[in-house]
């Protein structure tokens, strides 16, 4: 009897994985992320890839895996966890149908397709490759209400877990500057200075009034002046960098200062960056939940709101206050989430070998040095000393419609994306970790 070797176990497609973590109703709040990282385990359980699954509260799970042993270590870093979706998609939500070149669902581009990439590319490279360093693939928990029970407690509690040379997490989509793509890699992110804010009243009739003592009336006010706030204009380094970048790739050859910088981005042919490029040069406040009164004929004595604010280096949460106590008068102030802005260099090698990487499979063109306005885990990596670049899922179709739909509706990722990016995390791991 003749002893055979055994043939490889095929490697999944990356949009079948995709199509099935869509399926798990990981919605944040309140959670569930231990579903994805039972998921993963069995998934990788099949290719004998060490893994392990760190719950610290019941249902609030974050999945490791490690491939190769060695000095050098590199990091993939995603989150199972979704924001809710609202009633009003054109196709279900969760059902991660796959049809017409699309993987349809909540999390497809934030961010379950990045899971699905990097366990794609980790399982791909147990099939074929030998590394001579480590790769860590860590998908966590709660990143969408701050990751103090993912991120927040790896770094914190076990950081050897994810100790890396470098990170790569998710980020910034492509641009569109004069009509030409331009992809992205992300070396920095605004901070969190969340606050929920509390009007109080005196409560009365409703037919004799006293709006003085209305605390809706009170609130609407402090809202009112919110709007008509103007935040301070600052540039940093890397955001005077992208700015200059973006107006010459347009043909503008105007120096950009912080005195200027609203002119000259008003001489951009695509007007439909400028929200973005506003938002990573000042201090943004956005009220976005209120609630006040119990019935129409009741003065209300309660209000609250939630502010979402977005500050940039050399900002904290006193300045916050500082500019805004006028804004804010007598009504109580509390902090829901703030994490400091946080960024990495992209003067290392670590970036110039991402930036070489990904310039194989998206052409020769400018690789923009962008500023993500959100939050994300990077953050915690950052804390730690370990560089993080994030990278988008989706570098091939580059339709502002799926870019809008993050935290939106009718989210969806092309497949032939999800494709491209997974080659390109195994070539980088190839690069890093076998050289």
């Amino acid at each position: 009897m003749t002893n055979k070797t055994p043939e490889k176990t095929s490697v999944p497609a990356v949009e079948n994985i995709l199509s099935d973590l869509i399926k798990i109703q990981s919605v944040n709040p309140p959670g569930g992320e231990i579903a994805v990282a039972q998921y993963l385990k069995k998934l990788f359980d099949n290719y004998d890839i060490p893994n392990e699954i760190i719950e610290p509260e019941p249902g609030r799970a974050s999945f490791i895996a490690t491939l190769g042993e060695g000095e050098k270590k590199l990091l993939y870093l995603s989150h199972a966890d979704v924001v809710p979706a609202s009633e009003d998609w054109d196709f279900p939500p969760f059902s991660g149908e796959i049809k017409n070149g699309f993987v349809y669902g909540r999390g497809t581009i934030d961010c379950k397709g990045l899971v699905a990439i990097e366990a794609s590319a980790v399982i791909q490279l147990a099939q074929t490759t030998k590394l001579n360093g480590k790769l860590i693939f860590a998908a966590t928990a709660d990143e969408e209400v701050g990751g103090d029970l993912g991120a927040g407690i790896l770094s914190a509690k076990y950081p050897e877990k994810i100790m890396a040379d470098f990170a790569i997490n998710e980020g910034d989509e492509p641009l569109t500057i004069n009509g030409k793509t331009y992809h992205c890699l992300s070396v920095g992110e605004k901070g969190p200075a969340w606050m929920k804010l509390t009007a109080k009243g005196i409560s009365s009739h409703g037919s004799v009034p006293m709006l003085e003592q209305n605390a809706v009336v009170k609130m609407a006010r402090v809202i009112n002046g919110l709007a008509r706030y103007r935040p301070h204009i600052v540039l940093t380094g890397e955001t005077q960098r992208l700015l200059q970048t973006i107006a010459r790739l347009d043909g503008i050859t105007d120096a950009i200062t912080e005195d200027n910088v609203d002119e000259v981005l008003g001489k951009l042919t695509d007007k439909e960056i400028l929200p973005y490029l506003s938002a990573i040069t000042r201090m943004t406040i956005s009220p976005d939940v209120i609630h006040g009164g119990v019935k129409a004929n009741i003065v209300p004595d309660t209000c609250e709101a939630q502010v979402d604010i977005r500050i940039l280096p050399g900002q904290s949460w006193e300045y916050v206050l500082n500019e805004l106590k006028e804004i804010l008068g007598d009504v109580k102030v509390e902090q829901i989430q703030y994490h400091m802005p946080s960024f990495s260099s992209a003067e290392c090698k670590y970036y110039s070998l991402v930036e070489e990487t990904l310039k194989e499979f998206v052409g020769e063109a400018p690789i923009l040095q962008t500023i993500c306005t959100g939050a994300t885990d990077s953050r915690y990596l950052r804390e730690m000393g370990i560089p993080s670049y994030g990278i988008s899922a989706m570098t091939l179709d580059v339709d502002k419609a799926l870019s809008d739909s993050v935290h939106g509706k009718n989210e969806k990722i092309d497949i032939a994306s999800l494709h491209v990016k997974t080659d390109f995390l195994v070539k980088l791991a190839k690069k890093y970790l076998t050289d």
